[in-house]
């Protein structure tokens, strides 16, 4: 007897495939039947009209901490998610120094500066009561939604090995054996492989340079040589350039890492802008040496444009651009009078429009940024208005007129950057970009930068567009990249497609209505702390291992999801 038959419903089956009407069973957490079932079931359903995909597959998520207190992952279960990729960006929970107890605060902190996680809930949220990586997963095997898989943190191996002295010191011979014995055992307890990063954007809780952007080379290549020693195994990697265009030293760095590991590298986040044209070509030169080198590297992008708060009195974007972070750092008195000197706010201009400002010159734009919620009296009637509308009134320059906004609450002002890249000729580069073989949708953050912005439901609302919107992709073009693409780039065993014997991870949702929702301010983590969350329209359920987890946009209960582990749940992607 079957568990569960969704009768009748248009069958996107993830391969690109034509869609199809049939029937589809499940029992054992397994697809047991496509086509006209007639086997008895305990439950079925009518699914006429409705279109049933495989579960998406997230392939750059901050989950790590977040799965202890909210085993859901929402709001991406909500919005079809059914597996994520985690410990991403050099970051990860574990392996902690059973001798230096003290290292679970300056990992706590540095997720909170890094990643933008709440501190509170780092420390009430989750148990700490590990210390090697497989202890970690230990932790969550048996209580989760979603499935979820982790790479190991290039910092957490240096703090483990190196204390104090990973932010800013080398390994002796002896210590880089020792994090090579480390990530051998993290490998063979289930990591997918090693992150890295080497952005100068990322900063511990001390603001110090993150223990990874120390590491020379030759240590990055030994580790990645140990990746490849492992069955289903990845790299994923962080450098500056990512957030503009590379080096060559970058370049051949991504290169000669993938080649030694004869695995997969990916990198985060692609960004395409028409105005910009040289940057595409010039990114993904890392994925053409890459494939001369028998290597592969391979480009993460969205296919949304994500939407952010910001504001001039928390820690966000604007503090990454060169130059603004000490103005930003003062306490708020001080920072309003250095805001409201002319001299300082020219000087943060010209570093914001320079070179190397990367990507972030694109957050210089002020007259652009719509005001969002405001504190005071002199602010009221603002939320909603374009700062060089406002500007214009007042005859200020837009950054002036923001800043003066802003200082009237305090620095409070939530703050709306309007994307610069949401024209026509965009968009259509980045239709003729996801064509590419190594690139793939994704990198969402889904897990971190709670209350700043909300990738989570890029699935959701790229399929809304696909079918409704700008039409970019076909239906089944859209379910492949948000399903096979990832779970073959991953190398996941029977998972991204509705065929007998898979796992059953499914989304059924109504083709018609299929979006997301306005990203809305909640407090609902450990601490009463504040995250965006999203509704997820027109999902009718998601199943998890054949067990429905999510039923008209509402958690059921259930918490069928696995830890997916290397060698058992993923298989090796050669790059050869």
């Amino acid at each position: 007897m079957l568990d569960h038959v969704i009768r009748g419903a248009t069958v996107v089956d993830g391969t690109g495939a034509p869609a199809f009407v049939a029937d589809v069973g499940i029992r054992d957490g397994r697809v047991a039947a496509v086509g006209t079932v007639t086997e008895e079931s305990r439950t079925a359903e009518d699914a006429a009209g409705l279109v049933l995909a495989p579960g998406f597959v997230d392939p750059h998520t901050h989950y790590d901490a977040q799965l202890f207190w909210d085993p859901y992952a929402t709001p991406s279960l909500n919005h079809g998610v059914t597996t994520v990729a985690g410990g991403n960006c050099g970051f990860t929970l574990a392996p902690l120094n059973p001798a230096r107890p003290a290292d679970a605060d300056y990992t706590r902190r540095m997720m909170s500066k890094v990643e933008g996680m709440s501190l509170v809930a780092l420390e009430e949220g989750a148990p700490w009561n590990w210390h090697t990586f497989g202890e970690y997963l230990d932790a969550l095997e048996g209580r989760i939604a979603v499935n979820a898989g982790f790479m190991v943190g290039h910092c957490a191996l240096r703090r483990h090995v190196m204390g104090p002295d990973a932010v800013g010191g080398q390994p002796t011979p002896g210590q880089l054996e020792d994090m090579l014995r480390l990530l051998h055992e993290a490998m063979d307890d289930g990591a997918w492989g090693l992150s890295t990063t080497q952005s100068s954007t990322h900063s511990d809780g001390d603001g110090e340079p993150v223990a990874s952007r120390h590491a020379r080379p030759a240590e990055l290549l030994a580790l990645s040589k140990a990746v490849g020693e492992h069955e289903g195994t990845q790299i994923e990697a962080i450098v500056a350039g990512c957030l503009d265009q590379f080096s060559d030293a970058e370049i051949d760095l991504f290169v000669e890492m993938s080649a030694a590991a004869g695995r997969p590298l990916n990198w985060n986040v692609l960004t395409i802008d028409a105005a910009v044209p040289e940057r595409v070509p010039r990114q993904l030169e890392a994925s053409e040496r890459a494939r001369k080198a028998g290597g592969r590297v391979v480009a993460l992008t969205m296919p949304i444009l994500t939407p952010m708060n910001m504001s001039l009195g928390t820690f966000c974007a604007l503090n990454l651009i060169p130059g603004w972070g000490p103005v930003l750092a003062l306490p708020v008195p001080e920072r309003i009078a250095k805001l409201r000197d002319p001299d300082v706010r020219a000087e943060m201009l010209r570093r914001a429009d320079s070179k190397e400002a990367g990507v972030f010159r694109r957050l210089a734009d002020f007259g652009r940024y719509v005001i969002g919620d405001t504190y005071s009296a002199a602010n009221e009637g603002l939320t909603g208005r374009v700062v060089r509308d406002i500007a214009a009134e007042r005859g200020q320059e837009p950054f002036a007129c923001l800043v003066e906004i802003c200082a009237h609450d305090d620095l409070r002002t939530v703050l709306w950057p309007m994307p610069t890249d949401n024209d026509p000729g965009s968009w259509a580069l980045r239709a003729e970009t996801w064509q590419h073989q190594d690139v793939l949708l994704g990198g969402s953050d889904a897990g971190a930068h709670l209350d700043r912005m909300c990738g989570a439901p890029y699935t959701t609302r790229f399929l809304g567009d696909c079918l409704r919107g700008r039409k970019l992709a076909t239906l089944e073009q859209a379910v492949r990249m948000l399903t096979d693409d990832p779970a073959q780039l991953f190398g996941l065993r029977e998972r991204g497609r509705i065929e007998v014997g898979f796992h059953a991870d499914l989304v059924l949702f109504d083709p018609e209505r299929i979006d997301a929702g306005k990203a809305t301010l909640v407090h609902d983590l450990p601490g009463d702390s504040p995250r965006l969350d999203s509704r997820a329209i027109g999902v009718t359920a998601v199943w998890v291992n054949g067990v429905e987890a999510i039923r008209q946009d509402t958690v059921t209960g259930a918490v069928p999801g696995k830890v997916l582990r290397s060698g058992r749940d993923t298989r090796t992607v050669n790059t050869r």
